[in-house]
C-alpha cells in the first residue's frame, strides 16, 4: 500500500477542528471522506497535530495509505475536485512505508494576526482579530520573547492530560503596516496554548499587566493567573517541519 503524505491548506472558519467528529464538519472527516469516495474504501488520515474550531492552516501537513496504485498527479487532482474550496491540497507526494506525519514532525510554525486600525477589509475579517485599541507594542515584544524557552507552559493552556513541558524555540511580535503578526515555533504545543499567551500579550499591550507577570505565570502554574484565550479566527498553522 503506497504511503503518502500531503499538505493541505483550509480556512477553519465553518469547522469544527482538524479531528474528525460525529455529524460535525472537520477537516479530517472531509478528506477522509473524499479518499474513500476515490478508493471505495475507508482511509485513515493521520494528521500532524490537530488544530481547533476556527483555526486556519497554510501548511498542515498529513499522511495515509490507500490500497491502490494511481498516479501521484491523478490523486491530486481527484481529491481537490472531491474537496470543498475552502480546503485545498496543495502538495501530495509518496514517502517511505514508515513516514508517519506526527511522530516524525520536528517542529511546527503557528502565526496570529492582529488588526490594529479601526476599518477592516472584508476579505481580511475571517483571519484576523480585529483590535483597535490604543496598546503598547514594545511591551508586547518584550513578552513575547519571554515565551522562547523550555518550561511548563501549565498555565497558558487547559491541558489536562499532556506532559506540560514544551520547548519553544521562537516567539517574536512584527508590525507590518496595520497588523500584528505574532510568530512561534516549537516541536508541540498543547491546547489552547498559543491563543492564551496571544491574550497574555494583548492584555500587557494594554498595559493591564506589566511583561514581568508572563514569568509570574509559569512559577505558579496556574491557568487562571493567565489572560482570556484569544479568538480562534486569528490563527493559522503555517508550516510543519520535517
Amino acid at each position: 500500500m503506497p504511503n503518502y503524505k500531503i499538505v493541505l491548506s483550509y480556512d477553519g472558519t465553518d469547522y469544527f477542528g482538524w479531528q474528525r467528529q460525529p455529524d460535525k464538519p472537520t477537516i479530517q472527516g472531509m478528506v477522509e471522506d473524499a479518499l474513500e469516495r476515490i478508493v471505495r474504501k475507508k482511509t485513515a488520515l493521520t494528521g500532524a497535530g490537530r488544530t481547533d474550531a476556527g483555526v486556519h492552516a497554510l501548511g498542515q501537513a498529513a499522511s495515509f495509505r490507500i490500497d491502490k496504485e494511481m498516479p501521484d498527479a491523478e490523486l491530486f487532482k481527484a481529491l481537490n475536485a472531491l474537496l470543498p474550496d475552502d480546503i485545498r491540497v496543495v502538495s501530495l507526494e509518496r514517502v517511505p512505508a514508515e513516514f508517519h506525519a506526527r511522530r516524525d514532525a520536528k517542529g511546527k510554525i503557528y502565526q496570529y494576526r492582529i488588526w490594529t486600525s479601526p476599518g477592516i477589509s472584508p476579505f481580511a475579517v475571517r483571519y484576523v482579530l480585529h483590535w483597535p485599541y490604543p496598546f503598547h507594542v514594545k511591551r508586547m515584544r518584550d513578552a513575547a520573547a519571554l515565551f522562547a524557552r523550555e518550561g511548563d507552559f501549565t498555565g497558558f493552556s487547559s491541558n489536562r492530560v499532556l506532559t506540560p513541558v514544551r520547548s519553544v524555540v521562537r516567539s517574536e511580535l512584527r508590525r507590518k503596516g496595520d497588523e500584528l503578526i505574532y510568530t512561534i515555533e516549537a516541536r508541540g504545543f498543547l491546547r489552547y496554548m498559543v491563543r492564551t499567551i496571544v491574550g497574555t500579550m494583548l492584555e500587557v499591550g494594554r498595559g493591564r499587566v506589566p511583561p514581568a507577570a508572563v514569568d509570574e505565570i509559569f512559577r505558579a502554574k496556574r491557568r487562571t493567573l493567565a489572560s482570556p484565550t484569544a479568538p480562534a479566527k486569528g490563527l493559522c498553522l503555517v508550516k510543519v517541519i520535517y
